[in-house]
């Protein structure tokens, strides 16, 4: 960790979530599907983190600890159990890993593509939305507004 940049990940924790990336989705041959361990999505992770930095950090700590060693350094069973127990006690954590991982994984061009997407922004020209049932706001609309006029 450097003191100057807080979401900074040191060696040992950058192999910690690189280990934990290629838990969540590994590499998928078969389907022509990156693991979230890749490089360049890896790399995306990291310098994401933002916000989640310090809870990622604490999640990584959490693993070494829930393990009774480095988290990278495990076997993959090891590691699986591992991640199990986090999600078990440390709910908040396990989701901050998650979503690190997650939101850098499926803006990846190769994993849109593999997933049928145009590898693109939605905006400006948007994503056809199917029809929906609106009686599902009927509830809603009948609960009346919840704020107060402007003067």
């Amino acid at each position: 960790m450097t003191e100057t940049n807080p979401s900074e990940l040191d060696d040992a924790e950058r192999r910690a979530l690189r280990a934990v990336a290629a838990l969540m989705i590994p590499a998928c041959a078969e389907h022509g599907m990156p693991g979230a361990d890749d490089d360049a999505i890896f790399s995306d992770i990291t310098a994401s983190l933002g916000r989640d930095a310090v809870a990622v950090r604490r999640a990584l700590r959490q693993l070494d600890e829930l393990a009774g060693a480095h988290f990278a350094d495990l076997p993959g069973s090891a590691r699986e159990e591992a991640a199990r127990r986090l999600r078990e006690a440390h709910p908040p954590l396990a989701a901050a890993l998650v979503a690190a991982v997650v939101r850098c994984y499926y803006r990846d061009d190769r994993v849109m593509r593999a997933i049928g997407m145009e590898p693109r922004p939605p905006y400006p020209r948007g994503f056809e939305v199917g029809d929906g049932d609106d009686s599902l706001l009927d509830p809603v609309r009948a609960r009346g507004p919840i704020w107060r006029k402007a003067p």
